[in-house]
């Protein structure tokens, strides 16, 4: 049985599916546009936005953090997964109603990255509700295949809607439509404890011993090298528009196409990934989709000017299949039977991807240019693959 006929047959994936699309909405709606609306709109500094970043980082690790560990110690993975999306509904109520600094303050570095713990929640509950003689690392990448699909055409909307003289202040209604029809399917949709076909066992931890857990050198290792080669992401949507910008042949309309063309083949590779995703060890795919995608990257920089340019999407999409949705199951199955745990790991992951990536844009342009940057970054990626290669070379 193909993963899709899987995810329509079982009540609980459909739910995780259906979700995701929602979540998808909400975020091309959101975050491509966070920054113009900080600093032109409601007037923050772009130090006072750096803060804001900063804010929002540290809010997304501590709280993807507590509730993976709490749903682990306690189940209760419906009101977590409630309280994260009530915090969307209001943090995007305000700055519908009062957009000001502390709205933007409260809304993008609080709230929205509390919100953001609901996807790790959802794949700790597709980790569950998924049979356990189904394949379920085909599963969790047809899951997200949803999440790339309704991206994309959200970002197809706002490209007709600002073209159509529509106002960016716009973005906080369909985002809050999202987040209303998401928490609508929550409420009504996610299995209530002690409902479910699954067992859901509790992990008997406390919190010093779960953060214990996380910090064992094993975890914490396979934690810096996965973040390496996730690094390339954070430089791709970095790089894009800055590498269009200096070109005398693009604009930002073409960072719009391209970026929506990454999605758009991320679509049908996800779905891809999901027939052959089992039948090969997950560090080996990391490892080959993290050298396709360091191609993609390398050439931003030097094919921009290119008709060539244009085939590199593709690319992307090949090689970033693996990257975004294997390390869920990776981590579930390293951090066994701790679901919320492990969907946690994510946000770490993210944070750690952030600083390497940070790092290798400092260092690239202090001793280059993009293309440097794009060479360490790649450099750093396939780093990160060899040693994962390394580590889980005695590992099925």
């Amino acid at each position: 049985m193909s993963a899709l006929a899987v995810i329509f047959r079982l009540p609980a994936l459909r739910l995780i599916f259906l979700a995701l699309l929602f979540l998808g909405a909400h975020n091309a709606s959101v975050y491509p546009y966070q920054s113009l609306i900080a600093i032109e709109r409601v007037g923050l500094s772009k130090p006072a936005f750096a803060l804001v970043l900063v804010l929002a980082s540290f809010t997304a690790v501590t709280s993807s953090v507590l509730f993976g560990i709490l749903t682990d110690q306690r189940g209760q993975r419906r009101r977590i997964a409630l309280i994260a999306t009530l915090a969307s509904v209001a943090g995007l109520l305000m700055m519908i109603v009062w957009p000001s600094p502390i709205s933007l303050i409260l809304c993008h570095g609080i709230l929205l990255p509390i919100a953001s713990s609901l996807y790790g929640q959802l794949f700790a509950l597709a980790r569950l509700a998924t049979p356990p003689d189904h394949n379920r690392d085909g599963v969790q990448a047809a899951l997200r295949s949803a999440m790339s699909l309704s991206f994309l055409a959200m970002l197809v909307f706002w490209t007709f809607g600002f073209a159509a003289q529509m106002d960016v202040m716009a973005i906080y209604l369909s985002a809050g439509l999202s987040a209303f029809g998401l928490l609508v399917l929550i409420y009504f949709n996610w299995p209530r404890e002690g409902t479910t076909d699954w067992a859901d066992a509790r992990s008997g931890l406390n919190f010093l011993q779960a953060f214990k857990e996380i910090a064992h050198p094993a975890i914490l290792l396979r934690l810096l090298l996965l973040g390496a080669i996730s690094a390339t992401g954070i430089l791709y949507m970095v790089l894009v528009s800055l590498v269009f910008e200096d070109s005398a042949l693009r604009g930002a309309s073409d960072v719009a196409l391209y970026v929506g063309m990454v999605a758009g083949w991320e679509v049908p590779c996800l779905l891809l990934l999901s027939r052959i995703a089992g039948r090969i060890r997950r560090s080996t795919l990391l490892a080959a989709g993290s050298a396709i995608y360091t191609l993609h990257l390398l050439a931003l920089p030097i094919l921009t000017d290119s008709g060539w340019i244009w085939v590199m999407p593709l690319i992307a999409g090949i090689g970033g299949t693996a990257i975004i949705s294997l390390p869920i199951s990776y981590y579930q199955d390293l951090m066994h039977n701790r679901p919320g745990t492990a969907g946690a790991m994510l946000a770490l992951q993210k944070l750690v991807s952030d600083v390497l990536g940070a790092a290798a844009f400092a260092v690239g342009t202090a001793l280059g240019g993009y293309e440097t940057v794009a060479v360490i970054g790649s450099a750093m990626a396939l780093l990160g693959a060899g040693g994962l290669l390394w580590v889980d070379r005695h590992r099925i």
